[in-house]
């Protein structure tokens, strides 16, 4: 608030005892004030009763004062106004106004030796720039500056430092000067840090609303990470505002590092911009020395302070804006400097000034005012008020307060340091690093459901959901290990995340972009394009693309038993056993052979095809052959025999003992060549990206991945491919269809089948790798990558990965086929052919021997019994 300009109306309004019209008053100062310092009549009477009754130093019937109010940009009205002053006979000159108007009374006053203190006013609040108030002679120069120099540049410079940023952005409203750092951008850019400047308009919400409108997603990523290092130089309402919208909108996270300069800033709006704020604020501002002692904190010097303005917990206290502080302090200081005069007698009267006759003279006493005003001091509202050889005040402080990284809101802020010309920094600003401490951090951690990475375990009804995977327990080891807490959801659309047509992001990296998660953790590949809008750790475990197929089935063949040779060698078979028992009897029939007297055996037809069979299947015959042909045709017919049946149990014993299924796809290249299967990937996932980026791009040399594109592709994806992982894996086990996806996945889903009905093929270098996402320019990332790398280095990862992909699982990844049953072993299934024939043989004889039996008996019915032909006879 502007509540003390008023302060040296004190004979006009309040004080009785300070009459204008009292002609004993023989001091008269004259006060020019800005617009801006008007307030109302309480609060000017509040500070006004102090003065009033500190007789010892106010010689009430001696000193008057003269007020008046000018338009601080108009430095005609201003000197209008002092003229008329110095007409009424002005001992001195008090002005608290703007730059602009602050040259021209400090000629006037050099012109005609008028003492003149200038107590700088900047607009609504904004730090200030420094005058440039011309010095060219000492011994003519009657101004005196109230306030100290500007030290912003030095200050900033300083804090900037002591930061060790290198790269920040410098905002600032439309009220400041931007000339006043210039020194300072001047510094730092002999330094090589890389500065920007951005003016803040008064419309801050059409300021951020353009910024989402005008930019492109990747520059608006840049703008973001340009935002996690910034200073604004601006005035309080207007920096509370612009946090809140950059809040709102996500343009900035709990990663960023504000620094807010100011000297006008109250303790309300500190307590307000960190109320406002996420991530680490830091504010300078002036402040004022207070006696430690509370009975010297409102009696100092030789004058009293109301307790109402020296009670720093009062409200009323704590809205005075430094300016009013300094022009009630001045006040003090006039009348002591006068009053002094007036006990050494030593006094100089008044002649009569004018600015408009061109023979007034300059006042001859006007040095030796000035010097008693020099040579004087108080100790005041401002703590020491005095002035150097060079006419300014050289006491300032400035204390720099803070918040750290990490604290809730409603965080409470503690001062870190102070700073003052003579000493510089007294204190350290150095970023409190995390290290192996976090304590008391909550991060909220988003995640995709994926298996073996992050798993829900089973849900008690009425308890939160419980998280499991090997992602997971990599975020428990951290955990640990640092002593965070984080809470879990997954991501919405069940999605890693992949850049929409409009620029922006969906999924996990959605999350993270616009700053509703901390960290984002599941089966996340590192990719370039998820590094230009996230951060990532060093990689937790190595990636690769893999194939899931369904293994190869060993089916049910009733008749394994023939399988040795293939249908045409069985009719061959047939048939030779046929034609070689045609031979036999056409050759004893043409030489018939010598039987013994009584012999029953005969060389029919039927019994050469038997004798051929029974010597085929090694089981001898019933006819003598004792011709020379028939013996020769034999023994040929004995020796096939031999060797076929000799091969047939070789290569029977064989296929029944080993299972002789290859799988013709035993890689990428493999799949990529073939057709007959059907392969896809997760639409729009990382793996779709990447063999997208690969098939399409004309200097790839090797066309496997333009070949895997081709069948990716088919229907614009929307034929081969699935929209999550698991529906990938279905398809493969129930239908002809092989799924490309992360090869760890995969590997986990083939050893944890309980069928074994999976097998995997992959390449065996790995290009990326899994990490753990972070928002852009997260401070996290640099202690989690370090802790990972620990992780990795004593063996503890290996671990976690034993633990969900086990070297002796229970079902073989890398095989195609079934190797469940023992290979030694023949089981009833192998020959249930040859039962089946056994059966059929029996039933075939059954059937026969049924006919045989009808046909005897009818043979039998039609020839004469024994009995009946005797009768004849």
């Amino acid at each position: 608030m502007e509540v003390f300009p008023l302060l040296l109306v004190l004979s006009v309004w309040w004080s009785r005892t300070w009459d204008l019209a009292n002609a004993d008053s023989i001091i008269h100062i004259g006060a020019i004030f800005d617009e801006s310092a008007k307030k109302d009549d309480e609060v000017f009477r509040t500070a006004v009763g102090d003065l009033n009754q500190n007789e010892e130093i106010l010689q009430t019937e001696k000193i008057t004062f003269s007020v008046t109010f000018v338009d601080g940009s108009n430095p005609f009205q201003a000197v209008q106004e002092a003229c008329e002053l110095m007409n009424q006979g002005i001992l001195a000159l008090v002005s608290s106004i703007g730059c602009t108007s602050a040259g021209s009374l400090q000629s006037l006053a050099d012109a005609m030796h008028i003492p003149h203190l200038f107590i700088q006013r900047s607009t609504a609040g904004t730090p200030r720039s420094g005058c440039g108030l011309t010095r060219s002679n000492r011994n003519d120069d009657y101004t005196l500056s109230v306030r100290p120099p500007v030290y912003l540049n030095d200050v900033i410079l300083r804090v900037v430092t002591e930061y060790a940023w290198q790269k920040f952005i410098i905002f600032y409203d439309s009220e400041y000067d931007i000339r006043g750092i210039q020194e300072f951008l001047d510094k730092v850019s002999q330094q090589g840090m890389d500065v920007a400047l951005q003016k803040v308009e008064n419309n801050i919400n059409k300021m951020i609303t353009t910024l989402f409108d005008t930019l492109r997603i990747e520059e608006l990523n840049r703008y973001r990470d340009t935002l996690r290092r910034a200073i604004l130089v601006m005035n309080p309402a207007t920096a509370k505002s612009f946090i809140t919208e950059v809040v709102e909108t996500n343009l900035v996270a709990f990663d960023c590092h504000w620094i807010i300069i100011n000297e006008e800033i109250n303790d309300v709006d500190v307590q307000e911009l960190v109320r406002r704020s996420i991530g680490r604020l830091t504010i300078i501002r002036q402040t004022f020395p207070v006696p430690q002692n509370i009975s010297q904190r409102c009696f100092r010097g030789n004058h009293r302070i109301s307790s109402t303005l020296c009670d720093p917990k009062d409200p009323f206290a704590q809205n005075m804006e430094i300016s009013n502080l300094y022009i009630y302090d001045t006040v003090l200081l006039l009348a002591n400097a006068f009053h002094k005069k007036l006990e050494d007698r030593k006094w100089h009267s008044m002649a009569s000034l004018s600015c408009i006759r061109k023979n007034s003279k300059p006042w001859q006493g006007g040095r030796s005012m000035l010097e008693t005003i020099k040579k004087g001091g108080v100790s005041g509202l401002t703590g020491e008020l005095e002035f150097g050889e060079n006419g300014g005040n050289p006491n300032v402080h400035f204390e720099i307060l803070g918040t750290n990284y990490g604290e809730e809101l409603g965080r409470g802020i503690r001062k870190l340091g102070c700073w003052n010309p003579v000493t510089g920094l007294n204190g350290s600003l150095t970023d409190k690093k995390l290290e192996n401490n976090m304590r008391g951090v909550v991060l909220r951690v988003v995640t995709v459901l994926e298996e073996p990475f992050v798993m829900v375990s089973e849900n008690v009804l009425g308890k939160p959901k419980k998280y499991q995977g090997f992602s997971i327990d990599v975020l428990d080891a951290l955990s640990n290990y640092l002593g965070f807490n984080y809470e879990i959801y997954v991501a919405p659309d069940h999605k890693y995340g992949s850049p929409q047509e409009d620029g922006t992001w969906n999924g996990l990296v959605g999350e993270l972009v616009f700053k509703r998660a901390d960290i984002g953790i599941s089966a996340l590949t590192i990719t370039p394009d998820r590094e230009n809008v996230v951060d990532f750790t060093t990689r937790y475990m190595d990636y690769s693309v893999g194939v899931l197929l369904r293994r190869a089935e060993k089916t049910v063949d009733m008749f394994a038993c023939l399988a040795p040779f293939d249908l045409s060698l069985w009719a061959c078979i047939a048939g030779t056993v046929l034609l070689v028992g045609l031979l036999v009897y056409l050759l004893n029939w043409l030489n018939p052979p010598r039987l013994q007297m009584g012999s029953m055996t005969s060389t029919t037809l039927y019994n050469s095809m038997w004798f051929v069979y029974g010597s085929f299947v090694q089981q001898g015959g019933e006819v003598p052959y004792t011709t020379l042909a028939t013996r020769m045709m034999m023994g040929a017919w004995w020796l096939f025999a031999l060797i076929v049946i000799s091969s047939y149990t070789a290569n029977l014993a064989a296929f029944l003992t080993i299972t002789r299924i290859e799988s013709s796809i035993q890689s990428l290249q493999d799949l990529s060549k073939q057709t007959d299967i059907p392969y896809g990937t997760v639409l729009d996932s990382a793996v779709y990206e990447h063999v997208r980026m690969k098939g399409m791009n004309p200097f790839e040399r090797d066309s496997m991945y333009s070949q895997m594109w081709r069948m990716i592709n088919r229907s614009n994806g929307s034929e081969n491919n699935v929209l999550e992982s698991q529906a990938g894996i279905q398809k493969v086990k129930y239908g002809n269809y092989a799924f490309v996806w992360d090869a760890a996945v995969l590997e986990y889903v083939a050893i944890n089948d309980p069928d074994c009905s999976f097998y995997t093929i992959g390449n065996t270098v790995a290009d990326r790798g899994y990490g753990i996402a972070l928002q852009h320019g997260s401070p996290y990332r640099d202690v989690f990558s370090q802790r990972i790398l620990e992780l990795q280095q004593n063996g503890d990862m290996d671990i976690l990965k034993h633990k969900w992909w086990p070297k002796n699982g229970q079902c073989d990844l890398y095989s195609s086929v079934d190797t469940k049953q023992k290979g030694g072993a023949l089981d009833i299934k192998s020959f249930a052919g040859v039962f089946c024939i056994l059966a059929a043989g029996i039933v075939l004889s059954c059937f026969i021997a049924m006919l045989e039996t009808w046909w005897n008996k009818r043979k039998g019915s039609r020839v004469p019994s024994k009995e009946f032909q005797v009768l004849i006879q």
